[in-house]
């Protein structure tokens, strides 16, 4: 009992029954329109009938007067199937016919009578057997009285027929309908209590439950999978969230000790010369400026993670952001003995982030510079610009050592450096920064085997109305 009235609280069940009510009220007043019909045209066809034995049997009376009339409707009466027949004088005494006694008051009306009498015929005294009919009542100068009528007992059996097969039909369809309308809702219901307890099971701290699919691609199953996206939304910013702060607490503790250490040593060596106390000062300063550009880099990371700064796009090509960051990254270049060069490049309009796109190419340059030049006589950094069916990739590739491919997905998280980089200065977020730009710009950061050296190649979507 609970069940079901549990399956009545839900809006699929309401409806369901609202329609199953309004189905059965137009199946009703179809039976009902039907029956109605069916009696109205039988009702015509006995009218139309018995004007035509009228006819024929006032043709009779006009050749031979009453004899005639008298000895055709004696023969009539006797035929298999006949109509009724019926001759009576001016007091209502049956003359001749095949009736035997008639509903009160016929005889006194004149014409066709609309409304079904009762009669019995003639032979059937002592039965309690009660006939219906329509008839014409046609008064004879003399006084005398005929009637011409029609038994209603085939017709009427017709129209019970009718009437029986669809309620019938009404009673089935009802029957069908209300086990359709319970299983459906009852199905429906499942479903929600599906949902309900993978909801539930998420709520009590289960981020990697889902709700379930059942791959019949219904509306729950929409619903389903547009919150199980949602879910894993929520779960990768969950992640990212504890992983800046493990980050956080890893990497950012050894500069914190050491810029503690430092200024506690400095103060606890009373001899110090107010150089050697400005040497450190100044040690410190430069420590705390790295803090801040890694807690910068970390809050951008988590803006463009969250789609912060996707209103500032704008439809524009790409090219010149690449001529902008190699003219000013060329002194660099030859500072470090690294040969920088263009590539070619391509005008194809792009939805892109200027600032974002710029600073992204800028730190792929700058990682390449840093990592092909020293000791490498022949270093090489190249951009260039590739375009496909519907993308268009900025390319920037050198011939240093590279990174070992099965560490290309690592180095992208956030403070990771291989060992071989430890050597260089900087925070491990370069690569991070760079793959958030590209999420925020429906892209993607991919790194491959220069053979030598690193390609990263940053996927940049065209726009459908692009070149």
């Amino acid at each position: 009992m609970n069940r079901f009235a549990a399956l009545m609280r839900t809006t699929a069940a309401r409806l369901s029954a609202l329609y199953l009510v309004l189905f059965m009220l137009g199946a009703v007043a179809l039976v009902i329109y039907m029956t109605n019909l069916s009696v109205s045209l039988l009702t015509s066809q006995t009218e139309q009938a018995l004007s035509e034995e009228v006819a024929s049997v006032g043709t009779a009376y006009s050749r031979g007067g009453i004899s005639l009339l008298v000895r055709v409707i004696d023969k009539r009466s006797r035929q298999p199937g006949a109509y009724l027949y019926l001759v009576a004088d001016s007091t209502g005494r049956i003359l001749a016919g095949n009736v035997e006694s008639l509903q009160p008051g016929v005889l006194e009306t004149n014409g066709m009578i609309e409304r079904a009498f009762t009669y019995q015929r003639y032979g059937e005294q002592g039965t309690t057997e009660v006939h219906k009919a329509l008839a014409v009542v046609i008064a004879l100068p003399n006084g005398m009285r005929v009637l011409v009528g029609r038994d209603l007992s085939e017709p009427e059996r017709f129209v019970d027929i009718v009437r029986r097969a669809l309620m019938l039909a009404l009673g089935l369809m009802v029957v069908g309908a209300f086990l359709i309308w319970y299983f459906v809702g009852r199905r429906a219901l499942i479903r929600i209590d599906q949902l309900s307890s993978a909801s539930q099971r998420i709520m009590d701290g289960d981020l990697t439950g889902r709700l379930p699919v059942s791959g019949s691609g219904d509306e729950f199953d929409r619903l389903s999978g547009s919150l199980n996206a949602m879910l894993g939304r929520i779960q990768e910013l969950n992640d990212g969230l504890r992983q800046v702060s493990d980050n956080i607490a890893h990497d950012l503790k050894t500069p914190l000790t050491r810029l503690r250490n430092r200024a506690e040593a400095t103060l606890n060596s009373g001899d110090k010369l107010t150089k050697d106390y400005r040497n450190a000062l100044e040690d410190i300063i430069a420590e705390s400026d790295q803090l801040i550009r890694t807690f910068n880099a970390i809050l951008m990371i988590s803006r463009l993670e969250a789609g912060y700064s996707s209103e500032s796009m704008q439809i524009m090509p790409a090219a010149p952001i690449l001529r902008d960051v190699a003219d000013l990254y060329e002194p660099v270049a030859e500072d470090a003995g690294v040969s920088l060069s263009l590539g070619e490049l391509d005008e194809t309009p792009l939805r892109i982030n200027r600032e974002l796109a710029g600073q992204t190419v800028s730190n792929l340059v700058d990682n390449a510079i840093k990592y092909a030049g020293g000791e490498n006589p022949d270093a090489t950094v190249m951009l260039s610009m590739e375009r496909h069916d519907k993308t268009l990739l900025i390319v920037i590739a050198d011939n240093g050592p590279g990174i070992p491919e099965d560490q290309h997905d690592r180095v992208t998280e956030r403070f990771v450096r291989l060992e071989e980089s430890r050597t260089q200065p900087g925070l491990g977020l370069g690569l991070s920064l760079a793959k958030a730009v590209m999420k925020l710009h429906g892209g993607s950061l991919r790194l491959e085997d220069n053979k030598p050296g690193l390609r990263a190649v940053l996927v940049f979507p065209v726009p459908e109305n692009g070149g």
